[in-house]
């Protein structure tokens, strides 16, 4: 090969690697961070962007939100209990200069930060409170990694626990406690539904009783009403009766005679009853009157048979 080739093919390659030092094409979801020589210059956006060559150097920066889920890492408790915990971090960058230029590596330090936080909030929590309490675990963790990350350029969106395990003889403690638990109030149902059991039969009962003692109580109103009622038609028929006889005898003008045989009559009808004893009337006097006025009128109708 000529020298003159040799030339060529050397400018076209410098070319083409000034060309591609130039001409940058950043991607959605990124930025580039521009330095001009070794120093900060400018943030571009994404699409294509140019730099002066053998002078500037580009880096990509993701801005997207990046979830990273942590190892798992030993954590005591308040309590002395050795505890695995692993969270979720979702973390985004805001800005690019600090992120960059403010940190040696933003991903170790976010997850080396997670650690140390989440030792420091379980040492101040029970296990009790540890394993019922995860949204206040998140809420604390996430306030306390944001007051250092703000500095760095890194917003952290949310925290997310995704397993507290304990060590395998508290979770059989757990387990017995468990079903302790769901036992206790089995007996507790169990005896509350009997209890409610008794005191619906003794309301039922006693609503039984209410109702048998009020229609007692209505059906001896209405024997009383019913007894009143005929009593009182039979008084009055009594009286109607009374009254009708006691017209017939006035209209009849009945004398004295004949009202002395009507009670004879009545005296032989108890003479001739069953019973062993007699009732004699009071008005005694005024029976023998009526006895000496039936004779004399006896008395006198053969004398008048005679003439």
């Amino acid at each position: 090969m000529s020298a003159p080739l040799i030339v060529v093919a050397v400018l076209v390659l410098l070319a083409f690697v000034i060309i591609a030092r130039t001409v940058n094409i950043i991607q959605q979801g990124y930025v580039g961070i521009v330095k001009r020589l070794g120093e900060f210059h400018s943030v571009r956006q994404p699409g294509v962007t140019f730099l002066v060559p053998l002078v500037d150097s580009m880096v990509t920066v993701d801005i997207r939100e990046t979830p990273r889920t942590g190892d798992k890492q030993d954590v005591i408790t308040r309590d002395n209990v050795t505890v695995s915990v692993n969270a979720t971090i979702f973390s985004q960058v805001v800005d690019p200069k600090l992120a960059l230029f403010s940190v040696s590596n933003y991903f170790v330090a976010i997850d080396q930060l997670s650690r140390t936080t989440l030792r420091a909030i379980f040492g101040g929590m029970s296990l009790d409170d540890a394993l019922s309490q995860r949204e206040r675990i998140n809420a604390q963790l996430q306030a306390q990694m944001e007051s250092v990350t703000d500095k760095w350029g890194i917003r952290i969106n949310r925290i997310e626990i995704v397993d507290i395990t304990p060590p395998q003889m508290i979770l059989n403690a757990l387990a017995l406690q468990k079903t302790a638990d769901q036992e206790k109030r089995a007996f507790i149902l169990k005896s509350e539904g009997q209890q409610q059991s008794q005191i619906n039969i003794a309301d039922g009962q006693k609503q039984g009783q209410i109702k048998t003692a009020e229609g007692d109580k209505q059906s001896a109103i209405l024997r009383a009403e019913g007894l009143r009622q005929a009593t009182i038609l039979e008084a009055e028929g009594r009286a109607q009766a009374i009254a009708t006889v006691y017209q017939a005898i006035k209209a009849a003008a009945p004398d004295p005679t004949l009202v002395s045989i009507l009670q004879l009559d009545t005296l032989s009808k108890f003479a001739d009853s069953e019973n062993t004893k007699i009732v004699v009337p009071v008005e005694t006097a005024a029976l023998l009157g009526a006895v000496q006025a039936i004779r004399g009128v006896l008395d006198a109708a053969p004398a008048g048979g005679k003439t």
